[in-house]
């Protein structure tokens, strides 16, 4: 007996797990050849087949007889250093970010989450978007509390990237020009983290719409972006911080939430220190352990909508593990895309539906 395959979420599930047709032939024990047809549409693999295929790829059978999906164009995501990325590295974070975008097409059949509230200046200077992004969203000089929640309550939807696109920093990309996304590495620090968010922003705001958001001119808009938004120049020049050493900076951090070398340049970019103070500050926080990592560094941001979304149908007596069933995933390939947040299943847990209508999310930027 044969299936109905949709190769092209046999393409993605063997994309998203990095391997060739030659590795999944490994894993799985079904010929090159066979492989290539079903991908090509050509042949329709037997039940028994498919078994082998979704055991290799460690995804439900069912995830491989759903409906066809999308591939997302390269030239959409703000990938860095394209040209120096593995196809394979390349391909497993633009799978998981597909993935990611049905699990919010999920959430958006059942909550009215946040509309995308973020505007496209690809006609200013980074430093001018900064200003004007804060000033339309009313963010003052101050410091940014989270910046997570920030681009959540604007509409961008934030995933995370699942450990095993370590190599991937951070990208975004505005699906079918309309629904931002930003995807972020975990395993950097808290600092690194907030810096990444804000630079995928800058790709938002000047690129996506009218660019293609990568390369090193986008990048380097994205870099300088990111800086001016979260160490506005007002709210710096503020902190009287003129010729400061690597002790003040290391206090002022604290305040603007940004890595120590990171605050050390836009106070050189700032004019508020000469070169040679520059590079002395820098010569001495690389001794502390700052080149490498933000030691004492603050806590991850993780994800407020999605804590809502799973609060919400937890205590409407919605498993998650019929979330994952509706994805056609598995509860780990789920929380690998939503910081962890999926607690485990507990026995005995109720499976009932959700209730009917769509919850309102609530969004706070703190």
């Amino acid at each position: 007996m044969v299936v109905m395959l949709t190769s092209s979420r046999l393409i993605l599930a063997r994309k998203r797990r990095r391997m060739t047709l030659s590795r999944l032939s490994q894993q799985s024990g079904v010929s090159v050849r066979s492989l290539t047809a079903f991908e090509n549409g050509h042949k329709e693999p037997s039940v028994e087949t498919l078994g082998l295929l979704a055991a290799a790829l460690d995804l439900p059978t069912d995830f491989f007889v759903a409906s066809e999906v999308e591939e997302i164009e390269i030239d959409a995501l703000s990938f860095r250093a394209l040209s120096k990325m593995s196809a394979l590295d390349r391909d497993a974070a633009r799978s998981a970010g597909r993935l990611a975008v049905e699990i919010n097409r999920w959430m958006e059949e059942r909550f009215t989450l946040p509309k995308p509230d973020v505007p496209t200046l690809p006609h200013l200077s980074p430093e001018e978007a900064a200003e004007r992004v804060r000033a339309l969203w009313g963010l003052g000089e101050a410091p940014i509390p989270n910046m997570v929640h920030l681009l959540e309550s604007h509409g961008v939807r934030v995933f995370s990237l699942a450990a095993d696109c370590a190599t991937v920093d951070a990208f975004s990309m505005r699906w079918k020009e309309a629904t931002p996304f930003v995807f972020l590495n975990l395993e950097k620090s808290g600092e690194r983290g907030r810096f990444d968010a804000a630079h995928e922003l800058g790709h938002l705001v000047m690129h996506a719409a009218h660019r293609i958001p990568h390369g090193p001119e986008s990048e380097q808009e994205a870099q300088q972006f990111a800086s001016a938004f979260l160490m506005p120049r007002a709210g710096i020049l503020a902190q009287v911080l003129h010729n400061a050493d690597s002790k003040r900076i290391l206090s002022a951090k604290r305040k603007w939430k940004v890595a120590a070398v990171a605050l050390a340049y836009r106070l050189k970019d700032l004019g508020l220190v000469t070169d040679w103070g520059y590079r002395t500050t820098i010569k001495q926080l690389s001794q502390m352990g700052y080149r490498r990592g933000e030691p004492d560094g603050i806590v991850r941001e993780t994800s407020q909508l999605l804590s809502k979304v799973f609060s919400a149908l937890r205590a409407g007596g919605f498993s998650l593990s019929k979330m994952a069933d509706d994805l056609k995933m598995n509860i780990d390939e789920l929380n690998r895309h939503v910081f962890g947040l999926v607690p485990l299943v507990l026995d005995g847990e109720q499976e009932a539906g959700h209730a009917s209508g769509r919850p309102n999310l609530r969004l706070v930027s703190s």
